[in-house]
Formats: structure tokens, sequence, C-alpha cells
């Protein structure tokens, strides 16, 4: 495996967002993390696409490395991180590029692709957030089910608990037992990858962009950013995804945009860091690279 890349710096208003870089020929990809990850779950990537295109890899506001201002003063929701995701464009990559997402960064890479069309090139979506946990998609549970849910969201709104619950979580055990449920191929949970997550668990304000987001119930779904998509799309999803089931995830294969839907059997809820072989050739096929190097 390639060392992890010098992460640079740039500063989105006024906050430190940490990116990383390599590869100068071709189409930018810009590579957009899941919940409670970073640029460093594209680790097994970057390397490997940048022989044939510049790639970028960020930390949205609130991971990773990047700066984690309190949810009062900037509100963490799609629209802030689509934003982002194009003044990076803009101001670091300077061209339109290529959105490569996995889990809610999917549904980040969509609504950006919905606010400037022209500045993204292709989606390619891993295992996109189907955002179940919704206000909408809620009403169509049991009413325990739905009960329950708000109920949790309530008590973890009173700060005092909702930080102690936190801490609990982002304890090595607990992160390596998630990662158990979360991938099917569990020799790909590795030490390296449990402090990746945990390391920036432990920064001034992670707790409260955390709860803020198990708490964001509302913005946009999936298929509510589909139909407005313009450019080509493609999705790649782990079959054996506990949190985003495949049988859901196909539905978004009908929208005009979607150009291929590959199931990867066996493969869990991060396919870039689980059988990153499969991601990368497919993603240098879609881009009209055939030859490979792994």
């Amino acid at each position: 495996m390639t060392p992890p890349l010098t992460p640079q710096t740039w500063h989105w208003q006024d906050y430190p967002i940490l990116y990383r870089h390599q590869g100068t020929q071709g189409i930018p990809l810009l590579l957009i993390h899941g919940f409670g990850a970073s640029s460093l779950h594209w680790r097994k990537n970057i390397s490997v696409l940048a022989a044939h295109h510049p790639v970028y890899a960020i930390d949205l506001l609130g991971f990773g490395g990047s700066a984690k201002p309190s949810p009062s003063v900037v509100p963490y929701t799609f629209e802030t991180w689509a934003a982002l995701v194009l003044d990076f464009c803009h101001e670091i990559i300077g061209q339109p590029a290529v959105l490569i997402g996995n889990s809610i960064g999917c549904v980040v890479a969509l609504q950006a692709a919905v606010f400037q069309p022209a500045w993204v090139s292709h989606l390619i979506l891993l295992n996109c957030s189907l955002r179940q946990l919704h206000d909408r998609k809620r009403q169509q549970l049991p009413w325990h089910r739905r009960w329950g849910t708000a109920l949790l969201q309530r008590l973890l709104g009173n700060r005092t608990l909702g930080t102690y619950f936190f801490r609990q979580i982002a304890q090595p055990h607990t992160v390596r037992r998630i990662l158990h449920q979360a991938y099917a191929k569990t020799s790909a949970v590795t030490d390296e990858l449990v402090e990746i997550l945990l390391t920036p668990a432990q920064d001034t304000g992670a707790a409260d962009v955390f709860l803020a987001f198990v708490r964001y119930s509302q913005g946009p779904l999936p298929e509510d950013l589909l139909p407005q998509i313009t450019c080509p799309t493609y999705f790649l999803w782990g079959a054996a995804d506990p949190w985003e089931p495949i049988d859901e995830g196909q539905k978004l294969a009908q929208f005009p945009c979607v150009q291929e839907f590959i199931a990867l059997p066996e493969v869990g809820h991060c396919p870039q860091d689980e059988a990153p072989e499969q991601v990368n050739t497919y993603i240098l096929k879609w881009l009209g690279k055939t030859s490979v190097t792994n």
C-alpha cells in the first residue's frame, strides 16, 4: 500500500479544510468520504487513480483533519457540504471534476451536481446513503419504530447525554465492532483503519458534529436529486451492506442519468476500502482508461 499522502490545507469561509492530492494528467477526480470518515478512507485508491487522473480527496467540514465549528455557527447539511465541494472545485481544482462519493459523500456529490451541473462531469457513487432516518421515510415505518428513533434523537439533543453517548462509541473496541458489521471482509478492518476513524474523534467539537448529524432528518433524499442530474452517473454497491440494502439501492438505477449499476458480491458498505482493486478498475473503465495497474 502507498503511504498516505502529505495533507494540504485550504481555507473555506476561514475554516481550515484538509485535502490530499496526487496526479497531473487527465480529467480531475474529487473523492468524498462518508460519515465519520476522512480522505484517508481513499488511501487504497488515490495512487492507482492518480496514474491516469489528478486526484483530490477532501475531509469535509466537521470530519477528519478539517475544522469542526459548532453546529450553532455552521449547519451540517448536504447543502453546506455541497457548497464547500463546489468552492473547492473552483478554487483548488480550477475546472469541472468527476465527483466520487461513498455513503453520505454520494448525497453531497449529488447535491453539488444539482447546484452547479457545469462543474460536475460525472458522478460515481459507492453505496449511496439511502437516508433511512429521514422524516419522510420514517413515516413509512411501524409506529413503534418511528417513536423509538424520534425518542433517541431527542435524548441525544441533551448535550451531556449526547456527549457521553459519543464517547462510548469513540472507543477502539466499539469502532472495530461497528466496522465488523459494515465490512463483509473483516480482514480489511485493521488497526490502521480503526486509528483513521478514531483520531479525529478526539478533536474539540467532534462530538457536537456527530450529534448534529445523527439528529439531521431533513434535507434531500437521493431520489429527490437524481431526477435533476444531467451528467453520466454510475453506481457501485457492496451487495453485503447491512446498512444500505442493495434491493433498495437498485431502485436508484431507474433514473435517466444512471448509466450502470454494478453489484459487488461479498462486499460491504465501504467498497473503496474493502475491495479497492474492483473499485479502481470500474472507475478507470467508466472514465475511459482500460489499462489498470494496481
